[in-house]
């Protein structure tokens, strides 16, 4: 079982940064990834990293978001920088089983933290 704690959500002008963090227990082997949901909106996926390190984004937020991770802490991170009002959302931290760990579709993933907000204002 995997339990999932996200911090650092906040408001933030158009072009700042935040950095979020997931605390996990018992996440080292599994695939970790960050997903939003807006209002009105379904939830997508933001980006995916597997337990060796490797990771992808959506296209939105390439060259802007890195997802890093630190084993040794049981810590997720994703740094969000030039951040633009449309990445105002509810951020959620999540795991799944070591398979597919490039899968940004929320619907393969198990575990989920409560959420963070992130807004961006312009």
């Amino acid at each position: 079982q995997v339990q999932l704690v996200e911090s650092g959500g906040g408001s933030v002008q158009s072009g700042g940064s935040l950095r979020l963090s997931c605390a996990a227990s018992g996440y080292s082997s599994y695939s970790m990834g960050w997903f939003r949901q807006a209002p009105g909106k379904d939830r997508e996926g933001v980006a995916t990293i597997s337990s060796d390190g490797k990771t992808t984004y959506t296209d939105s937020v390439k060259g802007r978001f890195t997802i890093t991770r630190d084993n040794a802490k049981n810590t997720l991170y994703l740094q969000m920088d030039s951040l633009k009002p449309e990445d105002t959302a509810m951020y959620y931290c999540a795991a799944h089983s070591p398979v597919a760990w490039w899968d940004l579709n929320y619907m393969s993933w198990n575990y989920w933290g409560q959420g963070t907000q992130v807004t961006v204002s312009s």
